[in-house]
């Protein structure tokens, strides 16, 4: 898992069907300073966070198990929100 701190949505009209009804996120990734650690990615939101909530993330086949709701063949996912972060000491 990672951490990151939501910074935007993205919405999309036209999209794959197994993304239809899933909200999009902008993450920002961070280290257990707040820094950040790499570039920014589009993560499903599983859980319900908002902008400017720090949140845990997982990539893969971790991604595409999270997901809430009917699974496809072609489920696309590949970064998800999983979890928001109520505290965290460094």
């Amino acid at each position: 898992m990672y951490m990151a701190k939501v910074i935007g949505s993205v919405v999309s009209t036209q999209k794959d069907k197994s993304l239809v009804g899933r909200k999009l996120m902008i993450v920002q990734p961070i280290d257990a300073e707040g820094k950040s650690t790499r570039s920014q990615e589009v993560a499903a939101d599983t859980v319900g966070a908002g902008v400017g909530e720090f949140v845990l993330l997982v990539h893969g086949a971790g991604a595409r198990k999270a997901n809430v709701g009917e699974r496809t063949q072609r489920d696309v996912v590949d970064c998800a929100i999983v979890g928001i972060i109520d505290t965290f000491d460094s």
